[in-house]
């Protein structure tokens, strides 16, 4: 068996052909008998393992919702970070189509992200209450996941590396994710390639520093804005970044409406002070130039 978990002796990549083959053999029925000890798919997913994870604390009613919609959000974060960094990677590789593309998958996880705080807003005040002493000072702020998903986005600040510490590995990979370039250093990398007048020192910051938004910047866009057409898939662009900013919003606007439905203006068990800290957090912005752009066209 590979590090990868796929085990050449029990299974096998099936071509088009076997495909049919085995389509006429069982006259396009499913096939219900397999040689592994669970079925292909189940193994794929790591099913057994998969729907060993959830082990609540409690035996409130409304903890099963809980836990499985934050492990839930957690995949979501990491297929969003996976996304945003290949659209990166795709600007920074001059493919702006290819880019594009990326973020369009992007939005529909970000869209499924928002989505999940349906399900836990359905939760009483009476029935989080039932298990949430049991988190203790755990708190969704904690996750590196979603640390990693925000730093590579762009809103860096390397004061939030604390929490992850005393775990040498995923300390190590939110490092990484401070570090390197955001989604929004490439775009402007590639704004500059494009002959829009991007400041050099705005490419040469350190990118594990807050971005500052600047005044040429927004000039940049407003040039891109104002002619559309000229400007094309650069337009393209900054309308699908502001998307992707947009969503983010609603995720975060969302939360803050569940915690106010669930917990009113009770703290956090993080240690913020609940309600009042979520409100200040859901006025960031992501690509704050974009934004500005609008009041000045």
């Amino acid at each position: 068996m590979t590090s990868t978990g796929y085990d050449e002796k029990s299974e096998r990549w099936l071509t088009e052909e076997d495909r049919v083959r085995r389509s006429q053999e069982t006259g396009g029925e499913p096939i219900l008998t397999f040689d592994e000890k669970v079925n292909p798919f189940a193994g794929y997913l790591n099913a057994d393992i998969l729907h060993t994870l959830q082990n609540p604390r409690t035996k409130g009613h409304g903890e099963p919702a809980f836990l499985i919609m934050g492990q839930v959000m957690e995949l979501l974060f990491k297929l969003s970070l996976t996304e945003v960094r290949q659209a990166r990677d795709c600007l920074d590789a001059d493919d702006l189509r290819g880019a594009l593309w990326v973020l369009r998958r992007l939005l529909r996880s970000q869209e499924m992200l928002v989505q999940t705080w349906q399900v836990l807003s359905a939760l009483s005040p009476t029935e989080y209450a039932a298990f949430r002493d049991s988190l203790g000072e755990g708190s969704g702020f904690q996750s590196y996941m979603y640390r990693q998903l925000e730093f590579t986005l762009g809103n860096k600040n390397p004061r939030l590396l604390e929490p992850h510490h005393n775990n040498p590995a995923v300390y190590a990979e939110v490092v990484r994710a401070l570090h390197e370039p955001s989604l929004y250093d490439a775009t402007l990398r590639l704004m500059q390639r494009h002959a829009l007048p991007i400041p050099q020192e705005h490419l040469d910051r350190d990118p594990a520093q807050p971005y500052q938004a600047s005044d040429e910047v927004v000039r940049a866009w407003l040039a891109v804005y104002r002619e559309p057409q000229r400007w094309g898939e650069v337009y393209e662009l900054g309308e699908a970044l502001t998307d992707v900013a947009h969503q983010f919003g609603r995720w975060r606007n969302d939360h803050l409406l569940t915690v106010e439905r669930i917990l009113g203006h009770k703290v956090g068990t993080g240690g913020t002070s609940g309600v009042t800290w979520l409100r200040r957090i859901a006025e960031h912005r992501f690509f704050p130039e974009l934004w500005q752009v609008r009041s000045d066209i």
